[in-house]
């Protein structure tokens, strides 16, 4: 029996904001949101605290200062070295309609000179093909530390870095999926994060009113970033749907509306062979919807780099076909 009131835990304040009910709850501040993160990603928190601010924050709904706030204590924090990179990729969704084709889009500019950073967090749902599981097959180099990253950039203008290595306790609270039966907003920030400053970060968000937010979180951190609701939720353009871009250039936000480049839509495989993947970038085998698929995706990237549409697709496309098909 405690005679003695027990003091509260600093981070019980946080937690207190997001949970007090229907009239009490708000949204953290963008300094709130920076000192909170700070504390979990400083491990100064309960296990209890941790599963009760993610889920309260799932069920709410980030907001675009929360988001700028998180990566702020991130940022504060980042161990990593200067390393030049024109695109900050992040793969956390995993594709399960169609093939990632997106990372032969990736391949294709790295071989003209693109350098790119792929960072993703593991498999995490069942049905599902991550880039993690293509990267031996596609002959992405896989870097634990960024010594690595920084030598395959040099080398070969692409290198993939997985989450736990440079931030395992974003990478641990991603692995909380299957324990808390919902995925945490952790799987939004780490596309915004950007570790290495590239000079455009691509997102993609799936969830319809989602992008917008992002571009706002973007815009109030001064970074440069084209938002998209990419296929299956990774950075690929569906040809066979419009596609808007929510931009954010020097703190102003810019929209686009790209055509479907497909008058129908394409049939859905019926399973996913990634052995096609090869074969296609080999140049054995033709595929409509994905090679649509790359060069549109090749497109949005350059034009996260400051080309124009028109010109963008017209580059893409002869950067596809003049690849190097062996690699």
């Amino acid at each position: 029996m405690n005679l003695v009131t027990p003091p509260e835990h600093p981070f019980a304040q946080f937690v207190r904001i997001l949970g007090k009910g229907k009239r009490g709850a708000r949204n953290l501040t963008r300094e709130e949101a920076r000192q909170a993160m700070g504390m979990l990603l400083d491990g100064q928190i309960e296990e209890t605290q941790l599963g009760a601010f993610l889920m309260l924050l799932r069920h709410k709904e980030e907001n675009a200062e929360e988001l700028a706030g998180f990566t702020e204590a991130f940022r504060e924090r980042n161990q990593a070295p200067a390393i030049t990179v024109d695109l900050d990729w992040p793969t956390y969704a995993g594709k399960k309609r169609h093939l990632p084709w997106y990372l032969l889009a990736a391949k294709a500019l790295a071989n003209s000179g693109v350098r790119i950073l792929l960072h993703g967090g593991g498999a995490h749902t069942a049905g599902r093909l991550y880039t993690e599981q293509m990267l031996d097959l596609l002959d992405i180099p896989l870097c634990q530390d960024w010594e690595r990253v920084a030598a395959s950039l040099d080398a070969r203008q692409l290198a993939f870095i997985p989450l736990g290595a440079w931030a395992p306790q974003l990478q641990r609270m991603i692995d909380l999926r299957n324990t808390l039966g919902l995925r945490s907003p952790i799987h939004s920030l780490a596309r915004i994060l950007n570790p290495l400053g590239a000079r455009c970060g691509l997102q993609s968000i799936f969830h319809p009113g989602y992008q917008s937010v992002h571009r706002e979180a973007s815009q109030l951190l001064g970074d440069h970033t084209i938002v998209i609701k990419g296929e299956g939720g990774e950075i690929e353009v569906n040809p066979d749907a419009t596609s808007h871009l929510y931009g954010t250039t020097a703190g102003e936000a810019w929209d686009e509306e790209w055509p479907a480049l497909s008058a129908l839509r394409h049939v859905k495989p019926e399973s996913l062979d990634a052995g096609q993947l090869v074969r296609v970038w080999r140049g054995e085998a033709q595929d409509d919807y994905g090679q649509l698929a790359i060069v549109a995706t090749m497109a949005l990237a350059l034009r996260g780099l400051g080309i124009e549409r028109e010109e963008a697709f017209a580059e893409a496309r002869r950067r596809w076909d003049a690849r190097q098909a062996s690699n």
